[in-house]
């Protein structure tokens, strides 16, 4: 399964961007292998992190809607992805809940209005970002002052790559601050690197956990899940240590004191950042002349309507 390289319709000159459109991905990745452990796993270091309850939270990356049942104390749940067709498997599986709305972005284009997001998530979706501080800074201009952003990302300094590297087997470094593309369009980072990403995109990053430490064939044949995940709630509490999992999640908080709930705009023209309106299954906006497809609780920004 890999995914597509695409383009962004906004510039030639933006980083390529991982399109899983048309993928079978819910089924190989997740439904057809042994994956619960990580899935759990994920699951414990959200529940951790993220604020039970909030106004209006966003998911980056969100794909089928994996995730999207730890967002039942939220008004409102915006699941974002580039790829139309994961999209529509999440319609299917919470298209019913009045409180989702389903958003087909470019990363680093995105459509929401600045502050329009009280908590946002990011889970396996940095590892496929070519230019990381560009897309933090999108996400941080989309959250209120006070808001919440939980971070996963690929950790370059995990215990595999150290072993391989001291072992000669491995070309790169995994101390080394800079991100390493092992697969086109694939990185792992260092921690410092990404810490250092997210104070610059205007993050304040806290609380930080190691995540899937048993990520091992072996260990899956030999022990039962719930024993794997109940093993690896405890190593996520190292991370301050030093976190050597191959996976970290990071909670940041976007300074300033907290903003009351209250409605607010949601969306903007990625193009531009003018407002829009909706005229039936179009939202328009005037400033920049563009317009985007609307269907149901479905919006389309990854492009244009034609004019």
């Amino acid at each position: 399964m890999v995914c597509i390289i695409a383009k962004s319709y906004n510039s030639a000159t933006m980083p390529d961007i991982c399109d899983y459109e048309g993928s079978d991905y819910q089924t190989r990745f997740w439904k057809n292998a042994d994956r619960h452990y990580e899935d759990a796993s994920e699951r414990v270091a959200l529940k951790r992190l993220l604020p039970p309850t909030g106004g209006r939270i966003a998911e980056f990356g969100a794909g089928f809607g994996r995730l999207a049942d730890l967002y039942a104390g939220y008004r409102e749940v915006v699941l974002v992805d580039y790829s139309r067709t994961l999209l529509e498997e999440a319609m299917q599986r919470w298209g019913s809940d009045p409180r989702f709305t389903f958003v087909a972005a470019d990363i680093y284009h995105l459509p929401f209005a600045p502050g329009a997001l009280d908590a946002a998530t990011m889970v396996r979706v940095l590892h496929h970002l070519a230019d990381p501080p560009a897309a933090l800074a999108q996400i941080r201009a989309a959250l209120v002052p006070g808001g919440v952003f939980v971070l996963e990302y690929a950790n370059k300094r995990n215990l595999k790559a150290i072993a391989r590297y001291a072992l000669g087997r491995q070309a790169w470094s995994p101390y080394a601050l800079e991100p390493v593309e092992f697969v086109k369009l694939n990185f792992d980072f260092h921690p410092r690197y990404v810490a250092q990403a997210l104070r610059e995109a205007g993050f304040s990053p806290g609380r930080s956990l190691a995540v899937s430490y048993l990520r091992a064939g072996l260990l899956k044949r030999a022990l039962p899940v719930q024993a794997m995940v109940a093993i690896d709630a405890a190593l996520q509490l190292s991370a301050p240590l030093g976190a050597l999992s191959p996976s970290v999640f990071i909670r940041n908080n976007v300074p300033g004191a907290a903003v009351a709930d209250a409605e607010r705009a949601r969306f903007v023209s990625p193009r531009s950042g003018a407002p829009l309106r909706r005229e039936g299954d179009v939202m328009v906006c005037d400033g920049d002349g563009t317009r985007w497809r609307v269907s149901g609780n479905f919006y389309d920004f990854k492009e244009p309507l034609a004019s």
